[in-house]
C-alpha cells in the first residue's frame, strides 16, 4: 500500500502530492515558489478562486453551498513550509527532491529526513475540506501561510482580506484529542554595553569558570520546570565574588538562542539539574580585560534582571501567562557586551509591562543601546468561546470522550491573525505528530482520520446552527 491509498484517502492523497513538492522554509530565497505554484494549480484544477498576497501567502476560496449563503465563513489554516532536516548519511536535497514516505505500522515517516507533516498534514486536511462534495456549509477558505517555522513571516504580514470568515481552524496541533485555545506572544529585548579593553594586570592569577551539563530546554514550554540557566548563575557567582574581593573580568560568554534556556556557560538544583558541573581552573593571563566599571554594571544588571515565570493565568489553571528568558550574555566585535532576553505572554499588556521593567533595569545600569525586535502577538485564552464549545461537543459525539482543552506558553500563528481580525474566534487541533523537526518525525495514521472527521463535524455543526 502507498501513502496515497491510506484512509481517509481524500486527505492522504493530497498529502502525498504535497510531499512531492520541495518546500523548505525560506520564502525570501524563493524556496517556497514550487509549493505556492502547486497551491495555485490546485485552485485552478478545482475551479476555485484564489489570492496570493505580497508576502506569498495563498488563500483558496469555496463559495457557500446553495441555501447556506447566510452561514458564517470558516477559514482552515496551515503553513506551507517545512523544517528541512536529514539524518547522517542522507543525500536528500530539500530544494529539489520529493520526500520519500514510508508506512511503518500505524505511522507514516520519511526515509531519514523530516516528513513535513508539520504542517503538510494540516494543509492537506484544509484542502480536502474545501473540495469535499458532501459538505453542505457556508463559505470556506483554505489559507496556506509562509515561513511559519523560521519567524512566522506569513502570519506576521497577513492582511484582513486574506482571512475571509468568522471562525478559524488552525490545523497545526500535534496531539490527538487536544484543542488549543490560546498561546503566548513574544518580544526580544537586546541590551548593548560598550566597554573599554584594558591591559590585563600581570600580577593577578586568572581562572576560567565553566558551567556545563545543564538541562536547557524550550524557553516557553519548559520555563515552568525550574531549570537552571547559566546566564543567571554566572552573574550570581560574580556578584558574590565581588562582595568578598576585587576581581577583573576578561571574558563572559553564557547562553545562545533567545528561545532556549541557557545550558552551557548547588544544592538548590539537585532535582532539576542532577548532572550540572561547575569547574574552576587556572589559565594563562589574557592580553586584555573588560574595564571594571562596565563589567560591574553588566554583572549587576544581569543578576537582578528577572528570569522565569512572571505571572500565572487567571483564566487557565496551571498555565504560565507571562515569563522571560534571560537567554545570553555575549561579547561581540566592536568591544560590546550584548545581553539578550525573550519575553512571552498571552496578554499584550503583560508582555509589554515585563519588557518595560527589564528595559528600566538595564537603563539604570547604563546600557548604551536598548533594542526591542521580533515581536508577535499572543492569543488570549477565552474559555467560553462559542467555537470552542462546538468543537468540544463534536469531539465527544464522535469519540465518546471530552477532548483536552489547553493553552500553551509558546507561539502559534493565531495570535498574529488577531491583529487584523480581532473579531475572529479560533481554535487549533490536528492529528498526532511525533519527533517533529527531526528525521524521526512521524504521523499517526488513525489520528489523521479522527482529525478529518472532527473538521467535517465542526463545519457541519456551525453551518446547521446558522442556516
Amino acid at each position: 500500500m502507498q501513502v496515497k491509498d491510506l484512509n481517509p484517502q481524500a486527505v492522504w492523497s493530497i498529502f502525498d502530492e504535497i510531499t512531492k513538492v520541495p518546500r523548505p522554509s525560506g520564502n525570501e530565497e524563493g524556496k517556497l515558489d514550487k509549493i505556492r505554484a502547486w497551491l495555485v494549480d490546485f485552485a485552478k484544477k478545482h475551479n476555485l478562486e484564489y489570492k496570493v498576497d505580497k508576502t506569498g501567502n495563498v488563500a483558496i476560496f469555496r463559495p457557500a453551498a446553495p441555501g447556506y449563503e447566510k452561514c458564517k465563513g470558516i477559514v482552515l489554516q496551515g503553513h506551507m513550509d517545512m523544517v528541512a532536516e536529514k539524518g547522517p548519511g542522507s543525500t536528500h536535497n530539500f530544494d529539489t527532491d520529493p520526500i520519500e514516505t514510508i508506512i511503518d505500522g500505524d505511522w507514516v515517516r520519511a526515509n531519514n529526513t523530516t516528513l513535513g507533516a508539520d504542517d503538510g498534514m494540516g494543509l492537506a486536511i484544509a484542502l480536502a475540506a474545501i473540495i469535499e462534495p458532501t459538505l453542505q456549509c457556508g463559505p470556506l477558505e483554505a489559507l496556506a501561510t509562509v515561513d511559519e517555522e523560521t519567524g512566522l513571516t506569513g502570519a506576521s504580514n497577513i492582511e484582513a482580506d486574506m482571512l475571509v470568515g468568522d471562525y478559524l481552524l488552525n490545523l497545526d496541533e500535534e496531539e490527538d484529542g487536544t484543542i488549543t485555545m490560546g498561546c503566548a506572544g513574544g518580544l526580544v529585548s537586546i541590551f548593548k554595553f560598550n566597554y573599554k579593553p584594558e591591559a590585563a594586570p600581570k600580577d593577578l592569577t586568572y581562572f576560567e569558570i565553566k558551567f556545563e551539563h545543564f538541562h536547557g530546554g524550550h524557553s516557553g514550554a519548559d520555563i515552568h520546570l525550574g531549570y537552571a540557566t547559566t546566564t543567571k548563575l554566572s552573574s550570581r557567582l560574580l556578584w558574590n565574588i565581588g562582595e568578598e574581593m576585587d576581581y577583573v573580568l576578561a571574558k563572559i560568554d553564557a547562553g545562545n538562542l533567545h528561545n532556549a534556556i541557557a545550558h552551557a556557560a548547588t544544592l538548590e538544583y539537585k532535582r532539576t539539574e542532577p548532572k550540572m558541573e561547575i569547574t574552576c581552573n587556572s589559565v594563562d593571563a589574557p592580553e586584555t580585560i573588560i574595564d571594571t566599571d562596565t563589567a560591574r554594571r553588566v554583572v549587576n544588571a544581569v543578576y537582578v534582571a528577572p528570569h522565569g515565570i512572571d505571572a500565572m493565568s487567571m483564566e487557565i489553571p496551571g498555565l504560565v501567562e507571562t515569563s522571560t528568558n534571560l537567554a545570553s550574555v555575549k561579547m561581540r566585535e566592536g568591544n560590546q557586551i550584548v545581553v539578550e532576553m525573550f519575553h512571552r505572554s498571552s496578554l499584550e499588556s503583560g508582555k509589554y509591562d515585563l519588557t518595560h521593567r527589564c528595559e528600566t533595569i538595564f537603563r539604570m545600569a547604563g546600557a548604551d543601546e536598548i533594542i526591542s525586535e521580533g515581536g508577535y502577538q499572543g492569543w488570549e485564552p477565552i474559555s467560553d468561546s462559542h467555537l470552542l464549545t462546538i468543537a468540544e461537543q463534536q469531539w465527544e459525539k464522535l469519540f465518546g470522550v471530552r477532548p483536552v482543552v489547553r493553552a500553551i506558553h509558546a507561539g502559534l500563528e493565531c495570535g498574529l491573525f488577531l491583529k487584523v481580525r480581532p473579531d475572529m474566534e479560533m481554535i487549533s487541533f490536528g492529528p498526532t505528530l511525533q519527533d517533529v523537526h527531526s528525521p524521526a518525525e512521524r504521523c499517526h495514521i488513525p489520528a489523521v482520520e479522527k482529525a478529518w472527521k472532527q473538521v467535517q463535524a465542526v463545519i457541519k455543526a456551525l453551518a446547521d446552527e446558522s442556516k
